[in-house]
């Protein structure tokens, strides 16, 4: 085993890892000036042993929250370390320390009261994929609010902090809801001290509805029991405000008429998933935080009516785009030639072509017949060899899909054919000068004229 040294101040040797000739590596850890945000929870632990209720309760919540870390996620707080702390016996939880801005402090001064939709549907898609994450691994956070969620300068996104109440037991949360100060997050279950993953949900659509409109729905006014009963009241019984009301009153007058009006724009699927996530009964929201995410990657690919185009659909159109493509590539498709059964059929541009073709050769040869035998007796073998290498261009047994190489294929029959044809007809020639030259006395033959400079 490789000897364990001090690498350096601050950093601590936990031993090798593997060497090699190039140097060896060491697993270390730093220790120094790391910053943390440690969450105190307000009951004391008297025994940290099985027989301290409040001990047992926190170790059983803290064994839930180690399992939203075991896959890290961009857009939830990592939780560090836990335990009770040396003076008053408090349970404490470490959280990772994010540096920014956290959603209350972007909606004041010198920030613009409401937000743009571009960063809305950010924060939207980023936070309930944040509930998903913890949901999907039976973690309720039970204190989901505009500033326990911070904007990351350093990587850009938003973060879900602050897992205090998710490791409180519900008389711990009764008594801790009691004397919270965001009440004007809290879904209607909540203050009789339940917490559901549909909680998460509707104080999710809190902060949406806050983040479009520039207020919460039920705002808190003043610090007395009569406000706190008055928005109590509202999130259990009062009608939900108009967003498109409230927005449209708080848009910032540095914004020119273009934009304002823009903004204005808010989809249709926007505005019915926070209604959904703000209803008065948990079973007519969201289920939890997955449903949640995917209504909201369903709604930004919907249409104009905020109608989800799910991936079925999107399926379906990718296999026309496929069989439209096909259909103009394929030679088959565009008329050129099909193939059925064996039998090949030509587009009639291409097949009234060929015929004129086959006409202007018959033509030619019934020509060439004639001149030639007011000058020569007719000799059908000479006629068969001569008619030979035109009969391999004017019969064609096949037709190849490749048109391309068919042409330059008949190109360069034709111009063997002609030049048979050329050779043929100066034999002929030639063997009736020298029967002339021998037999004086028969007629001289008559001079044929050329066709095309041809023959």
């Amino acid at each position: 085993m490789s000897k364990v040294f001090t690498i350096a101040d601050g950093l601590e040797n936990l031993g090798a890892l593997r060497t090699g000739g190039q140097g060896s590596v060491y697993k270390g850890r730093r220790t120094g000036v790391i910053y943390s945000a440690v969450k105190l929870l307000p009951t004391p632990v008297y025994s940290e042993s099985g027989d301290d209720k409040n001990y047992r309760n926190f170790q059983s919540e803290v064994a839930k929250l180690q399992k939203v870390n075991e896959i890290p996620n961009p857009n939830v707080v990592k939780i560090l370390s836990f335990g009770i702390t040396e003076s008053g016996s408090f349970p404490y939880i470490e959280m990772e320390y994010i540096e920014g801005p956290d959603l209350s402090e972007l909606l004041h001064p010198p920030h613009d009261k409401i937000f743009t939709l571009k960063e809305l549907l950010k924060v939207a898609d980023q936070l309930a994929c944040a509930l998903a994450h913890c949901h999907k691994v039976g973690v309720k956070h039970g204190d989901v609010k505009s500033n326990n969620v911070k904007h990351n300068v350093n990587t850009g996104n938003y973060v879900l902090l602050d897992f205090g109440l998710a490791i409180m037991s519900e008389e711990q949360r009764r008594s801790s809801i009691r004397n919270a100060g965001a009440i004007e997050f809290m879904a209607p279950e909540q203050h009789e001290g339940k917490m559901l993953m549909q909680t998460d949900v509707y104080s999710y659509g809190v902060i949406l509805y806050e983040l479009l409109t520039g207020q919460v729905p039920f705002p808190l006014q003043g610090d007395g029991d009569t406000g706190r009963n008055n928005v109590m009241l509202g999130h259990t019984e009062g009608p939900l405000p108009d967003a498109m009301k409230l927005r449209k009153a708080n848009l910032p007058e540095n914004w020119d008429a273009d934009k304002r009006a823009l903004e204005m724009q808010v989809p249709a699927w926007l505005l019915n998933l926070i209604d959904k996530c703000l209803e008065k009964k948990p079973e007519n929201r969201f289920a939890d935080g997955d449903a949640l995410h995917n209504a909201i990657v369903n709604g930004s690919l919907g249409d104009s009516e905020g109608k989800g185009i799910g991936p079925a659909t999107l399926l379906s159109e990718n296999e026309k785009l496929q069989t439209q493509l096909q259909n103009t590539t394929d030679p088959e498709k565009v008329g050129i030639l099909k193939m059925d059964s064996g039998v090949v059929h030509m587009h009639k541009t291409v097949f009234g072509g060929l015929l004129v073709l086959v006409v202007l050769f018959m033509g030619l040869f019934a020509w060439a017949s004639l001149t030639h035998s007011s000058s020569a007796p007719y000799d059908p073998v000479a006629a068969e060899a001569n008619l030979k290498p035109y009969k391999s261009v004017l019969f064609i047994n096949s037709y190849n899909a490749d048109s391309a190489r068919r042409a330059r294929q008949q190109q360069l029959l034709r111009l063997k054919a002609d030049s048979i044809a050329k050779a043929k007809m100066r034999a002929i020639k030639k063997k009736a000068d020298s029967l002339a030259t021998v037999q004086p006395t028969e007629k001289p033959k008559k001079k044929r004229k050329k066709f095309l400079g041809i023959f």
